[in-house]
């Protein structure tokens, strides 16, 4: 079961995140565990940290992600501290940093595993959707439930379609659809669901089987199957979700996030 790592066993940590290594794993786990591990606005920055000196680690050969404590691997971004851009280009900056981010998980040489001990929600679904594999939890939940605060996914919207289905993104995205883990098994955004209790340790367990082939081999396999992977898409998503940032409608959504409340969005024609 997952839990606080204790800072006694860390290699080091960079902000929110703990870094350790066990047999050229290289395990981080998101540190927020009272603010269900939810991403503020540093998040993106250290990750990309984090990944680029795993990457400069000779002896690691697997990165795994995981949550802290029991109930989350990330309900998603900070609203309270997303609610603090004001500026558009502060806004949009914001959507760089996440966009790059998700970006460096995929480009990385090194195989990576999201172990999802709860719920995956927003950015925390998306971080899933830009992992090599996924194992989850019997008791985790993807979702991607930003069309509340008046936002899409920008990275899920680009992704989840080839990993899930058309279909089933607009139905995650649109009507704000949570998978439970058999679903999201079900419909290919996870390979393994596990016995909560079993999660860290059967998820280690092919974080291993992994790294004990060739890293050659994985750093040119994993660029000719993500080769598809179109870059450009990216400018699109940053601008058209930093015009989505500056509306009323999310303004609302956010408002009623922090106040506890339904929003009230406007009709289309007011």
């Amino acid at each position: 079961m997952n839990s606080p790592v204790e800072t006694a066993s860390l290699d080091y940590s960079v902000g929110d995140l703990l870094v350790r290594s066990e047999a050229h794993v290289g395990i981080v786990t998101m540190n927020r565990p009272e603010k269900l591990n939810a991403m503020g606005r540093d998040f993106w920055r250290d990750l990309r940290e984090v990944l680029a000196r795993l990457e400069g680690d000779a002896g690691t050969r697997v990165i795994m992600i995981t949550g802290a404590g029991d109930k989350a691997f990330s309900a998603g971004g900070d609203i309270a501290s997303f609610a603090e851009l004001k500026a558009l280009e502060d806004k949009r900056r914001f959507q760089m940093d996440a966009m790059r981010t998700f970006a460096a998980v995929e480009d990385t040489t090194l195989p990576v595993i999201a172990a999802v001990n709860g719920w995956a929600l927003g950015g925390g679904c998306e971080l899933t959707l830009a992992c090599d594999f996924v194992v989850a939890s019997d008791k985790a939940v993807f979702g991607m439930p930003e069309s509340a605060l008046g936002l899409v996914p920008g990275f899920g919207v680009l992704r989840a379609p080839s990993v899930v289905g058309r279909q089933m993104t607009k139905l995650m995205v649109m009507a704000g659809e949570r998978l439970s883990a058999r679903e999201a098994l079900e419909a290919g955004l996870v390979q393994r669901v596990v016995p909560h209790e079993r999660l860290m340790d059967d998820a280690l367990e092919l974080a291993h089987k992994v790294a004990a082939n060739s890293p050659y081999a994985h750093a040119v396999g994993k660029r000719l199957i993500n080769r598809g992977v179109d870059r450009a898409e990216f400018d699109y998503s940053v601008e058209a979700l930093t015009v989505l940032q500056s509306t009323e409608d999310t303004a609302e959504g956010v408002r009623a996030f922090l106040e506890k409340r339904r929003p009230q969005f406007r009709s289309r024609s007011s």
